[in-house]
């Protein structure tokens, strides 16, 4: 049995631990939401204040140049891209992560024709499979989206696929999956890969280019800590990016922008996949958050992840062995995010249930409660605490209350 004095142990012990401290935890709250969206760094209110009051209110719109506002999609991409395996110019933060998986799925299909077979999976998140249909209406017959079940990518590999298109962690089971396998049998028949990061960036260690990923996107709020609605980012592999076409050829994306030319000229390299304007707030708070990973090995990150996970799931066993909860993501943490996902027919008011006893994490339909655990300020005890609340609120049947059974818009 692992008891609360071992968990403060492993704390002690723990090479990241250090890293709490870049983040500001409410007292009496145990946060496992980081994949849903992280903790606000110490630093990010200062900075937005300056950029508000200095920059914006003193320099105005000389803070372009100044304060290299236009800058900061290149400037924050060079930072995002060492924790995904890219190099520095192959990473750009731009847009929202839907936007992007957009502009790169029609850039793919453009330099792949006349294949238009878009493959992805069942499970993928409904986001992305939102937008590939949107696509699909849009382009009509230049188009097919085809959605196989996950153990049946490899065999739907065929000669009209253009582009694969998969999230790399399961938002709901946490599963990974082997994205060197899937790159090389891809670029065996020919066709490109897109990945989402967005549960996986930040959490464990990425390597893009050593698995001969073609295209990745990825969101800024969770694991990477940019805030709520925080700018997404794209990936283009050096040798794609003068190849691609984007649709959006927005001002941005301009070799010249301020040249003020009536025809469209794409800059060169991954400029040429930005748009409109950057949002210079949600930059800038976006640039605070990557830097809660300065002087950190992924490697570690990646560690403590699966470590945190293991240690949720044997406490669980331990403590709510009867109480009819079903692991729903994979044990072996190799093959797991930085997340636990539990199944419950009573899900819902069991995870309200423990939000109002300071331990939160979030709840997917129809019936599985997340755990995220964010390596940088995540700690051992905190996982302890959490499963005896869960532990001592199945005991007791708080969950049965009335109120927890209310759904509130965002769950």
């Amino acid at each position: 049995m692992t008891t609360r004095e071992d968990c403060l142990a492993m704390d002690t012990k723990d090479p990241l631990a250090f890293t709490r401290a870049r983040f500001r935890i409410p007292d009496g709250v145990i946060y496992l939401d980081g994949n849903s969206l992280g903790a606000l760094p110490v630093t990010t209110s200062a900075r937005i204040d300056d950029v508000i009051a200095r920059e914006w209110g003193g320099d105005l719109i000389r803070s372009w140049n100044k304060a290299d506002w236009i800058g900061l999609p290149a400037r924050v991409g060079r930072r995002i891209a060492p924790l995904i395996g890219a190099g520095e110019d192959e990473a750009i933060a731009a847009d929202s992560t839907s936007v992007n998986l957009f502009k790169l799925a029609a850039a793919a299909l453009k330099h792949q024709a006349p294949r238009r077979v878009i493959l992805t999976e069942c499970e993928n998140f409904p986001t992305d499979l939102y937008v590939l249909q949107g696509l699909g209406g849009l382009l009509g017959s230049a188009v097919e989206l085809r959605t196989v079940s996950r153990n049946g990518l490899i065999h739907a590999l065929t000669e009209d696929v253009a582009l694969v298109a998969l999230t790399h962690t399961d938002y709901k089971t946490g599963e990974i999956h082997d994205m060197a396998a899937i790159n090389t049998a891809a670029h065996k028949i020919g066709a490109l890969t897109l990945w989402d990061l967005s549960h996986s960036a930040g959490a464990m260690e990425l390597a893009l280019n050593r698995d001969g990923a073609d295209l990745a996107i990825g969101c800024g709020y969770k694991y990477l800590n940019g805030g709520p609605g925080a700018p997404a980012y794209l990936f283009v592999a050096r040798r794609l990016q003068d190849k691609l076409v984007q649709p959006l050829s927005g001002w941005m994306g301009h070799a010249a922008p301020f040249d003020f030319s009536d025809r469209y000229r794409p800059a060169n390299g991954t400029l040429r996949f930005l748009s409109g304007t950057p949002v210079v707030l949600g930059m800038a708070a976006l640039e605070e958050g990557l830097k809660t990973f300065d002087g950190i090995s992924m490697r570690e990150v990646e560690a403590k992840a699966g470590a945190l996970g293991g240690l949720f799931l044997c406490l669980t066993e331990e403590q709510c062995g009867d109480a009819g909860f079903v692991i729903a993501c994979p044990r072996d943490s190799a093959k797991r995010g930085s997340q636990v996902c539990l199944r419950h027919s009573e899900g819902y008011p069991i995870m309200q249930a423990l939000i109002t006893e300071g331990v939160i994490g979030d709840f997917r339909a129809p019936d599985t409660l997340r755990f995220g655990f964010a390596p940088l300020y995540t700690r051992y005890v905190d996982v302890f605490d959490a499963v005896a609340k869960l532990s001592e609120i199945i005991r007791h049947e708080r969950w049965r209350e009335d109120r927890f059974r209310i759904r509130a818009a965002v769950t």
